[in-house]
Order: structure tokens, then sequence, then C-alpha cells
């Protein structure tokens, strides 16, 4: 018995959405890949049939849901995936705990704040990842619904560690009370993790978020693990991990890549807004002429859904300069040489991985965490513009071409560059051996293993 509980096992609970999912597959096999004896990865059927069985170094423990699919909007998607867990979390630990390396260890999504409870009533310690910045856990810290004292009157907000920050730099669900209210209320009880949990884990790295890194650690124990994108982009220390392990997307990944090899050496705009925003008719109008009047070659990920927003005339007009597809390999597209820049909404996958390959980038953040993470983009790490929307909310086509312009042809273009290149190379420092965020994993499972 005694040598039983000396064996490591941590299990791994994200939120069934891929922005969440990705990074906490690769943080797993950045586990499992420094001696931790087993890492199972809990996940629902309707994700775990699109994964291996056994995703390389990690195990997949799949949550059945009958043919029930799990909700498309997010907020009762949230509160069925919360009553699901809570019914199969027990009994999925009581199966590998009868195994010969029962669990010692939860690492659960910062969201699934009920998470925590859970892990402590079954004898298991409890592990927060925050898939999002430190600066935006420091501003709902700071913006708690039930505790703040900032005022939202227009005027800038001005906190402890963080740079001032207009209306349009804070997350959308601080200011739209009324948008996804489970959504909401779920990013705001965040902060109990700050009380509860035995560790919090953070995607990004020291040197990125220095300040509010520096402060946050003053109130809580806090390590930075990141930046969580495949080893071989990186440190290439994890040899043939070259991508996530989930898509639920297929990408037109053999079309991309030699269109790509077509093309000069920076000279093409990618364009994407992940696997969730939704642009209006208006704005995807004006986005699909901005980016021709910009005269640049641009390959743009159009998801399925938003391909009728698209005209037949510029679907005709297009054809010589540009490649548009339902979903792409992003790793591969950011690191080819063609590409010269990245038209983003400013998730936080996404800007990560802008800043661990060196690829500057346009700004054109939606909703939630992006306005302050383009905020950072522009004004802290200076490795991008941000286009500046219109009264009704729409960024017409003069802006956008103007500022793909200035980040691939005009001076400002070069120190966007340089800066993106310092930061590629810090953040390959923060996860290779003796690393900041390498050091802060290593710290973590000499205590989970001893």
């Amino acid at each position: 018995m005694e040598e039983k509980s000396n064996k490591s096992h941590i299990l791994v609970l994200p939120i069934p959405v891929q922005g969440h999912i990705n990074p906490m597959v690769q943080f797993s096999k950045r586990l499992a890949s420094k001696g931790v004896n087993k890492v199972t990865l809990v996940t629902i059927y309707s994700i775990s049939k699109n994964m291996p069985k056994e995703s390389g170094l990690i195990n997949i423990e799949s949550i059945p849901h009958d043919d029930e699919s799990p909700p498309q909007n997010i907020d009762p998607m949230l509160e069925w995936f919360h009553l699901l867990v809570s019914k199969n979390l027990t009994k999925i630990v009581e199966k590998l705990s009868d195994s010969e390396y029962p669990v010692k260890v939860l690492v659960f999504d910062s969201m699934a704040t009920w998470a925590i409870d859970l892990a402590h009533q079954l004898g298991l310690k409890g592990a927060a990842f925050f898939t999002q910045s430190c600066s935006l856990s420091a501003i709902y810290y700071h913006m708690d619904l039930e505790t703040t004292k900032v005022s939202l009157d227009g005027s800038d907000v001005s906190l402890p560690s963080l740079p001032l920050l207009a209306k349009e730099d804070l997350p959308s669900l601080i200011y739209d009370t009324d948008l996804y209210p489970t959504l909401r209320g779920l990013i705001f009880s965040q902060n109990i993790n700050f009380k509860k949990a035995d560790w919090l884990f953070f995607n990004t790295f020291n040197a990125l978020e220095k300040e509010v890194i520096d402060w946050l650690r003053t109130q809580c124990r806090i390590k930075t693990i990141g930046p969580i994108i495949p080893s071989m982009y990186l440190d290439k220390r994890l040899k043939d991990d070259k991508e996530y392990g989930l898509s639920l997307f297929k990408p037109n990944s053999e079309t991309c890549m030699k269109w790509l090899d077509s093309r000069e050496i920076g000279s093409v705009v990618y364009v994407s807004f992940g696997s969730l925003a939704n642009l209006g008719e208006q704005q995807m109008e004006e986005l699909a002429s901005g980016l021709m009047m910009s005269d640049f070659c641009f390959l743009w990920v159009v998801r399925a859904t938003e391909e009728n927003k698209l005209t037949e005339e510029f679907m005709s007009k297009s054809k010589e300069k540009c490649l548009i597809v339902n979903w792409c390999p992003q790793l591969d597209v950011l690191s080819h040489q063609a590409v010269g820049c990245f038209f983003t909404h400013c998730g936080w996958n996404s800007t990560l991985e802008a800043l661990s390959l060196g690829v500057p980038m346009v700004a054109m953040p939606q909703w939630s965490d992006q306005p302050t993470n383009a905020k950072f983009i522009s004004d802290v790490w200076q490795t991008g513009v941000r286009v500046k929307a219109g009264e009704n909310g729409v960024v017409n086509r003069d802006e956008i071409a103007s500022s793909i312009r200035e980040v691939m042809r005009e001076e400002k273009g070069i120190m966007l560059k340089e800066n993106a290149n310092k930061w590629k190379k810090l953040a390959k420092e923060a996860v290779d051996e003796g690393g900041s965020s390498d050091k802060n994993i290593e710290e973590f499972l000499k205590l989970v293993i001893n």
C-alpha cells in the first residue's frame, strides 16, 4: 500500500472548448515527459472520439453522454458540462484508484470553479489552470462583482501593476452584463481559485507579464508554466511533438502549405478569428474589401458556417491573390517564412503562438479577453497595431488596409518585427531546460511525487 501511494497520477480536466482543451493537453504532455507515472485527460465522449485512445504520452478517459450532444451555445453547454462531470468524476477517480497509479492531483480548467470542491471531497489536491493571461486574471481580481469599487463611468481605469486601461481595453464581459450570464458568472468566480486551489497555473511566462506576475505573487502562490505550445516549435525537447493532438475542424494542411511555398518571404497576411468568433455580414464585407485594398496576398481562414457571408464578386476578384480555407494548421502557417503578419482576433492561444513564433500582428479583438490582449500587443509588447472601430462598432476597409500596410510595408513594421523576435527568444528560454516555466513545472512535480 505504501509503494502504491508513492506513485504519481495526475488527472487533467479542461472545459470542452478547443481553445481550452489544446493548452491543457499540451501541459499534460509536459507533465508526462518529466516522469509522472501517469497523466490522464478527462473529457466528454464527443471530444475524446476525435482523439487517439492514448494520445502519445497521455491517457484519455472519456465521460459518456449517451446520444445527447453538448449544447451549441456557451451558457447551456457550461451548465451541462458541470452536471455531467459532477455525476461522473467520483466513479472515474474510484476506477483509476484501483489501478497501479492512484490519482493524487486534479488539474482543472480555472473556469470550472466547482471542480476544486469536488477534488477536495475526493481527497485530491486541486490545481487551477488559467487559459488566459495573468493580466486578465488581475483585472477580474480587482473588479470582482461583489467587492469592486472601480468606476465604469467611461473614464480610464487604473489598477495595480497594469497599464492605464480605457473602456475598450477591458474584457467585454465586465460591461456587457447581459451577455452570457453563466459564462460571466464563472469568469468572475475564478477568483475562488485564489483562495481554495492548492496550485495556480498560468499559461504565460515571467518576462511577458513581469509587473502583474510580481504583483499577483504578493497575493497568492502562482506558477507560470507557458507558453504551452507543441515543443517542436519552441524548445524541441519533446521529439515529434508537432501538434496539440485535437482539432475539432479538419485543417486544409496540404493546400495551405503548398500555397505558402509558392509565395515570397514575408509577403503573406494570415487572417484567422479562431474557432468561436462570428463576424457580422457588414464586418465581413469590410474585412474582405480591406484585405483586397491592402494589395498583399492573404491566407484567410473562414469557417464553413461563415462562408455564406462572402460575396461571389469578392470570391471571383480575390482568386489571384488569396487562399480561403475552412481551417488550417495554424502553427505551421505562422512558422512559415512567407507569412509577414497575423491579422487576429487576439484570442490568448493565438496571441501566444504569434509571440512564440515571432510574427507581428494586426489586432482586431471581438469580445471577452481579446480587447485586453490587443492592448498589450499594441502598447506593452509592441508587436502589432490595433485597428479602430467606428461608432457603429464596425472596422472599415480603409482602416483594415492601412493597418496591414503599417505592419507589412512601413517603417514601424521593422520595429514590430524586431520586438516579435525578442519575445520569440524569451518564450523559448522560459520553457527550455532551466527556464522560469520549466523550473515551475519541476517544482510542482517534486511536491506531487514526494
